[in-house]
């Protein structure tokens, strides 16, 4: 009971201290009072009473503090002290606070935005329920070809997986390389809407059930079996109405009627993120022949992985016995992996080096501010040696410090919120649609945690070398009325400097090597003429269109519309454009010395006019005509990269493909995004042409369920409102026909190589911001420097030294340290830059331009650095120095 009674007895005086110390003071004046009336009464004078009074007493303060000790809790008490102190202090330096906060906002900023990603991919799960019980498949070959990497399979793998590996429930996505859209008629309106393909239980795996109606069944899931859709929330409700007497009806998808079974709750989300979802009716022709089918896992309760894998391998053992047989001395097996690491796996690389790279400019902003607070200590070192002198201990000084440190430190954490906040909203718009595999990147909880640690972690990196700094401080020599700059203390500051600039220069070249990379695949020979050109989209994965007929007389048609268009020159259709992956297929040569052999291609269907829309050159040969119907000779078109591959050079022209395919012409190559052997972002690979009056039945729904064609018109000139006469053109040949999206090439180009722009942006900014601290640090430098020997250089000036001498003495300070830290930062990259081999396309890793870049840059930045504050030096005048003397 005691205990409870003294601890509110305590708690109580948290709230009553004014009244205390008052009752406090009352109390001592009446009790020394009554001592001096007593002195009087034995003779003494009422100096001397007050004085023996005082005497008798002991100290005053200490009595007070002894008091303070017995009430209410004085580490609390004491804390609110040192916290209103420090906010005096802090506040009586604005400058110094100001620059503290935005320093750490910058910095913090920066990490916050990036662990918002990094939280997001890798640390937040899945939004399905069990997510840790959800994976997808890889396979790992080990011997003569290595590999490890996520895989997609065929038909026949897919039934093996279904039928004998019970573990899992299993389901499968159809691949759609970009094309991931359909039309939709509601009514008289027709419009363009994503759309996914998935076998049954897809939505099982996923653990979403239909808000109405019911998921795909097994039966609808086969061969030739009921077209059936399930809708999404959100296009049930803005399209629909969110009519419940929709279940069961039927809509025009795909130009053909579509019985609606399910609408998915609100808010699902699925790793297509579709608006309609059709069963994908997995078989082992046509799509099932190749690896298109996207496999995703749930494992059933009661089985581990390993059963799961161990079964995997046992289903599929006849297709790594075939690999290992035609791949001598290699071994291939199979395992499965988190849904999530398999989602973002990509991505992961590239996160954690920028988040890696955000820790750099932790690391140089705490080392900026380590420097400023050491010259603040420097300059309050009367104050902390008088203190020193009044009784305070070392502890108290040390603890004063880093209560103030911790004040900066929150306070540029939560500025440094603001920014991370502006930062990853910028971040997200600059990012494709779709480019992350999660749906909501935000500042949650665990986001705002990081943050609150990386602020407290700030304040015990840039405090620890100040706090240190008192326990050597001599109190002696500190009385002195003005405070050098000790050598030690100088050359910290020095080694600190170099510290930023070294990682200041890891951070410039890799951004300057990303910048090379980029401008390469940007500025190589694209193999075409790019101005003056206007594409759009359309989706043919539409029924009316299986029929090579009709398929002809829209493309003839819409062509002949849009050359009616003024001021456009010549008008096509391919099945790809350049910068673009384009469909990939087998081809076999039937004679000459290499008949028999079979290689990948490219293959686009195109239409006459499709080398001069986008003025490809014919090297070789003829262009496609009119008379290469479907009637006609079998005919294609290669290009120069197929030539050297297949034919090493010599002339194909008049050679024959797949029985009785002629070759009639060699075209230049263009720039294209990869399918077969993708080791650059854009590259030139083998590519043959096809006339599209040549495509059959069989082959127009299998491409249109993956590509969009593209209707290509070229201009002299800009035309005024091109893209709406665009899409009139293709109203007259049908009406129910939208273009999905209008693009010109350099748009193309941009979403080609969307990555390595964020890369660079992103990387470059960091850069940025880096040599903007360093530049800081360096000023910072040489201007306290520049402050604290303003006597000594006036003094050195009087006795006959220069202005040029002073400046060059003071400024030499920062340039040192610069370039040691420039030395340092070029021994980092040797082994730093190394890891960057994988992101780099026609630049090597040590690229002498690029180094050669960051030298001048920086050598530039130390100059402009040091050069501002030493020109002060040239105000001082050696006259006033000595009469102050």
């Amino acid at each position: 009971m005691d205990a409870i009674r003294i601890l509110l007895s305590r708690c109580a005086a948290l709230f009553r201290r004014r009244n205390l110390e008052e009752e406090l003071e009352e109390e001592l004046r009446t009790h020394i009072g009554l001592a001096v009336e007593e002195n009087i009464r034995r003779g003494m004078t009422a100096l001397e009473a007050r004085t023996a009074a005082l005497r008798s007493f002991g100290g005053v303060t200490q009595t007070k503090e002894a008091y303070r000790m017995q009430r209410g809790f004085p580490s609390v008490e004491m804390l609110v002290r040192d916290l209103r102190y420090a906010l005096r202090q802090l506040l009586r330096n604005p400058g110094f606070t100001l620059t503290v906060i935005l320093t750490l906002a910058l910095a913090v900023g920066a990490n916050t935005a990036i662990f918002s990603i990094v939280n997001a991919l890798m640390l937040n799960s899945l939004p399905f329920a069990h997510p840790e019980r959800m994976g997808a498949i890889y396979a790992r070959a080990a011997g003569s070809l290595a590999f490890d990497e996520r895989i997609d399979i065929d038909g026949e793998q897919w039934e093996a997986l279904r039928d004998h590996v019970p573990a899992l429930i299993s389901a499968v996505a159809g691949e759609t390389s970009g094309a991931s859209g359909v039309n939709l008629r509601a009514g008289e309106h027709v419009q363009y809407i994503h759309a996914g393909r998935i076998s049954a239980h897809y939505l099982d795996v996923l653990s979403i059930h239909p808000e109405a109606g019911r998921n795909f069944s097994e039966a609808e899931d086969l061969p030739h079996g009921a077209k059936t859709a399930i809708l999404s929330y959100g296009l049930w409700r803005n399209i629909f109405g969110g009519d419940r007497n929709l279940l069961g009806e039927t809509i025009l998808l795909k130009g053909e009627p579509y019985t609606v079974i399910g609408v998915l709750p609100e808010g699902a989300i699925t790793p297509l993120n579709a608006d309609v979802y059709t069963a994908l009716q997995p078989s082992r022709e046509g799509e099932g022949g190749g690896l298109n089918y996207e496999p995703i896992l749930r494992l059933r309760d009661g089985v581990t992985w390993q059963q799961a894998d161990a079964e995997i391998g046992r289903a599929w053992a006849e297709r790594a016995a075939n690999f290992a047989k035609y791949n001598h001395g290699a071994r291939l097996s199979y395992y499965s992996v988190p849904l999530q690491k398999a989602q973002t796996g990509e991505l992961r690389p590239k996160v954690l080096t920028l988040m890696l790279a955000a820790g750099f400019i932790l690391l140089i902003a705490c080392a900026n501010l380590a420097g400023l607070a050491l010259v603040r200590i420097l300059r309050r070192t009367p104050e902390i040696a008088t203190r020193l002198a009044l009784g305070a201990s070392r502890w108290q000084i040390q603890k004063q410090l880093w209560v103030e440190n911790l004040i900066l430190a929150l306070g540029g954490g939560l500025a440094g919120v603001g920014v991370g906040f502006l930062a990853l909203r910028g971040l997200l718009l600059l990012l494709p649609e779709n480019f992350l595999p999660v749906a909501d990147v935000t500042l949650d909880g665990r986001v705002l945690a990081f943050t609150l640690v990386v602020s407290l972690l700030t304040s015990v990196l840039f405090g620890m070398l100040p706090a240190l700094a008192t326990r050597k401080m001599d109190l002696r020599s500190s009385m002195a009325s003005r405070a050098e700059a000790g050598g030690y203390r100088l050359r910290l500051r020095q080694a600190l400097i170099a510290g930023e600039v070294a990682l200041t220069v890891v951070l410039l070249a890799a951004s300057g090597l990303l910048i090379r990379a980029l401008i390469h695949l940007e500025t190589q020979p694209a193999g075409f003429n790019p101005t003056g050109v206007m594409t759009a989209k359309a989706s043919l994965d539409d029924a009316r269109y299986h029929d090579p007929a009709a398929f002809r007389k829209l493309l003839d048609e819409s062509i002949s519309a849009m050359q009616q268009i003024p001021g456009v020159q010549v008008a096509a259709v391919g099945l790809s454009l350049p910068y673009e992956r384009a469909l990939n297929d087998a081809v076999t040569i039937h004679d000459g010395k290499e008949a028999g052999q079979q290689f990948g291609t490219d293959v686009v269907y195109i239409t006459p006019d499709y080398f001069d829309a986008l003025q490809i050159p014919v090297l070789l040969g003829r262009r496609f005509t009119a008379a290469d119907g479907p009637n006609a000779q079998p005919v294609v078109i290669v290009n120069r990269s197929f030539m050297r591959k297949f034919f090493h050079g010599a002339i194909p022209v008049g050679r024959t493909l797949n029985k009785n395919a002629v070759i009639v012409g060699v075209v230049d190559d263009v720039q294209l995004s990869s399918g077969l052997n993708p080791v650059a972002p854009l590259m030139t690979e083998e590519t043959m042409y096809i006339p599209a009056a040549q495509m059959n039945a069989q082959l127009l729904p299998l491409v249109h369920t993956w590509f969009q064609p593209s209707w290509i018109v070229r201009t002299a000139a800009p035309v005024e409102g091109l893209t709406q006469q665009m899409q009139r053109a293709l109203a007259s040949a049908d009406p129910s026909l939208p273009f999905s999206g209008f693009y010109s090439m350099s748009g193309l180009l941009a979403k080609t190589l969307a990555t390595q722009r964020i890369e660079v942006a992103l990387l470059s900014a960091m850069a940025g911001l880096a040599l903007l601290l360093s530049m800081v640090g360096i000023f910072a430098l040489v201007a306290n420097l520049v402050a604290q020997r303003t006597r000594e250089i006036g003094i050195r000036i009087a006795l006959g030294s220069s202005i040029r001498q002073a400046m060059i003495h003071v400024g030499g300070t920062g340039v040192r340290a610069s370039f040691f830290g420039l030395i340092a930062g070029l021994v980092l990259c040797i082994g730093a830059l190394r890891a960057m081999r994988s992101v780099l396309y026609g630049v090597r890793v040590y690229d002498a331009p690029t180094i050669l870049a960051v030298l001048v840059t920086l050598i530039a930045v130390t100059l402009l650095a040091t050069s501002i504050p030493v020109l002060r030096i040239a105000r001082i005048d050696p006259a006033k120095t000595l009469r102050d003397e």
